[in-house]
């Protein structure tokens, strides 16, 4: 419009034989070809922090940013925000971004377990004990959604989603969850659809792009370290635990049944119930179930992976059961399933879902109550008494493993058996991290071996490659056995499989050449864990972290070394030949001796690689003929 008012000016202009600036003519001219405002400097965009970014030319295609403000209609009996709501307002960002990179409709498989950074409900109390103000999400507050596609594998694929929220008044922002989700495409007769391969463009997406893998690896296995932990824990004579003054309540008591008629308002795109509904209801009656036991408005702590079984339709029945499986300190189990039926109650009920839901109660001071102990009904309560202790075991391990910052894990931490899955996830995702960093700075070239360097916080990492004339499989095979590295490099004495603990992963009692400070050998028990390429363009992993196993400790003859972060990638680059790198994270205590020694290590880097190329050349035929 107001180059249309400028043009309007340079007609009366010319009208009254006034002389026309050079500047104006030229404005005019810009802005009939589109310019809305006169010409002005520049000035840089003032950074929000912790606002959404506004579009890049790098940014990921499938990124979805979305922003709700929290009316009266989204918040419960407390005037804060419902977490079914968001639960909603989750699951429709990661769709609309899978659904961008599918090209077609998406339907969500499952949600992997939430852990809430924030408790929604959660309220600050000053030093003074007293509540000051809700800092929970409240009504005329923002929830800010990032949600993009971290990988796509044959006909599904992982949607990562960043959840926050933003005081409009303050202009304070807080995180309130990080979750991942697997959607599946499907073709218009609801058959899979075979996705294209996203390609990453930032470190930070190439790190979940590979980490995504070893996630996808966790979800399918979570049921068997399920299995087998209950397996163990069954031979084992558990006592239950008791509570001073507190009676058990019957798990009978905190059942919940309620049915659901869904309509066209609950179906998404596609004629199904939309998933986020579907996990709204279920916390509801999950919450009902556990507001049974404590007599109390609970508080929703983290969500235990909702899994999809099967669509459901408009107009069909979801019947939504809850009950409290078992109930701890500080914390209860709730589990929750839905089923759907159609008009004729002939028909059997479908399976579509089920949850395990975990609920603290708070007290004025924002503390955790003690809970009532629960009494589990015969048969299947029994089971799930005992399944929920397990889970909880295993959800504390997981949180523990997963969700520590590298810098925080401890460079050796105990195996079990409730433990096993995720320290091998944490094993392989920790290198295949260092591997995706684009920092890494050449260091030395000697012949066919280069060495790189990488320096950030309190780390100092290496990594050495070369060309090999061998097959990426040969090369796998015969690095990821410990028990033959001292064939070629001279600081290992011996390396005994201590335990096979499947065929992926393996720990070993590694003795070293080198002496220590002490003038004795050192020793290490070393978590091994090997991957084969989960797709076209990955490379083979072999992954070496310390753990500590009750059946060997620290002796007096050795000193207990520990590594961190150690292993191979291995790449083909053609038929016959294969780039092998190895990377180590030196820990603080390593860094010393690299800062004084760094033209020696290099030295020695470099030897220890070559004989580490012979190895392979000498050994790649005696491979074949065994296999």
């Amino acid at each position: 419009m107001l180059s249309f008012f400028w043009l309007r000016c340079l007609l009366k202009m010319v009208k009254e034989n006034i002389v026309v600036p050079e500047e104006i003519l030229n404005f005019c001219c810009n802005g009939l070809q589109g310019s809305t405002s006169p010409p002005r400097a520049q000035e840089p965009a003032e950074e929000v922090p912790g606002a959404m970014e506004s579009p890049s030319p790098t940014r990921n295609p499938t990124e979805v940013q979305m922003s709700q403000l929290v009316l009266p209609c989204h918040t419960n009996h407390c005037g804060e925000l419902s977490t079914g709501q968001l639960l909603k307002w989750i699951d429709t960002a990661a769709c609309l971004s899978a659904e961008r990179h599918a090209g077609c409709p998406c339907v969500t498989a499952s949600m992997d377990d939430i852990y809430f950074e924030r408790t929604i409900s959660q309220q600050y109390i000053n030093p003074s004990g007293q509540r000051d103000g809700k800092s929970g999400v409240c009504v005329g507050q923002v929830v800010n959604i990032k949600a993009k596609v971290n990988r796509a594998f044959n006909s599904s694929m992982e949607v990562g989603i960043q959840v926050s929220y933003e005081d409009l008044c303050s202009g304070k922002h807080s995180s309130i969850c990080k979750a991942y989700a697997t959607f599946v495409a499907q073709g218009p007769s609801g058959c899979k659809v075979k996705l294209k391969p996203l390609t990453p463009q930032t470190e930070e997406e190439k790190i979940e792009h590979s980490i995504a893998a070893e996630r996808r690896r966790m979800r399918l296995v979570h049921k068997d370290t399920l299995k087998d932990l209950l397996t163990s824990s069954s031979q084992e004579t558990a006592e239950r635990e008791t509570r001073d003054g507190s009676v058990a309540v019957p798990a009978e008591n905190t059942r919940v049944e309620s049915v659901e008629l869904v309509l066209p308002p609950h179906a998404n795109h596609q004629g199904n119930t939309f998933g986020g509904q579907i996990m709204a209801w279920m916390e509801n009656v999950a919450t009902i179930a556990a507001s049974r036991l404590c007599h109390a408005h609970p508080t929703l702590q983290a969500i235990e992976m909702f899994h999809f079984r099967g669509p459901s339709q408009v107009g069909d029945r979801l019947v939504l059961k809850a009950i409290v499986n078992n109930s701890f300190k500080n914390s209860m189990e709730v589990g929750v399933c839905a089923e759907a039926h159609g008009q004729e109650m002939s028909v059997s009920r479908r399976h579509i879902n089920s949850a395990f839901m975990t609920f603290v109660v708070l007290d004025e001071k924002g503390r955790p109550r003690t809970l009532p102990m629960v009494t589990p009904e015969p048969g299947d309560g029994e089971r799930r008494y005992r399944e929920a202790s397990a889970r909880k075991k295993i959800r504390l391990d997981r949180k523990y493993v997963v969700s520590c910052k590298q810098t925080e894990v401890p460079l050796s931490v105990p195996w079990d058996q409730s433990n096993k899955v995720y320290l091998s996830y944490n094993n392989v995702s920790a290198l295949k991290t260092l591997i995706a960093k684009a920092n890494w700075a050449l260091a030395r070239e000697k012949e066919k071996v280069q060495i790189y360097t990488l320096e950030e916080d309190k780390f100092l990492s290496f990594r050495i490659e070369m060309l090999v004339c061998i097959t990426a499989s040969q090369a796998f095979a015969l690095l990821s056995d410990l028990r033959r590295r001292h064939e070629w490099d001279k600081h290992y004495a011996s390396a005994e499989l201590i335990q096979q603990v499947d065929d992926d992963d393996m720990i070993y009692h590694v003795v070293s050449q080198t002496l220590s400070h002490e003038n004795k050998p050192q020793d290490f028990v070393i978590l091994a864990s090997r991957r084969k390429p989960c797709s076209k363009g990955d490379p083979y992993v072999v992954a070496f972290r310390s753990v500590t196993l009750p059946t060997h400790p620290a002796s007096d003859s050795f000193t207990r070394g520990e590594t961190l972060c150690s292993g191979f990638c291995i790449w083909p680059e053609s038929e016959e030949m294969s780039k092998v790198a190895y990377y180590n994270q030196a820990t603080p205590g390593y860094l010393n001796y690299v800062t004084t020694n760094v033209v020696g290590l290099s030295s020695n880097f470099c030897a220890t690689f070559e004989a580490c190329e012979k190895f392979l050349l000498k050994n790649k035929e005696d491979l074949i003929v065994r296999l």
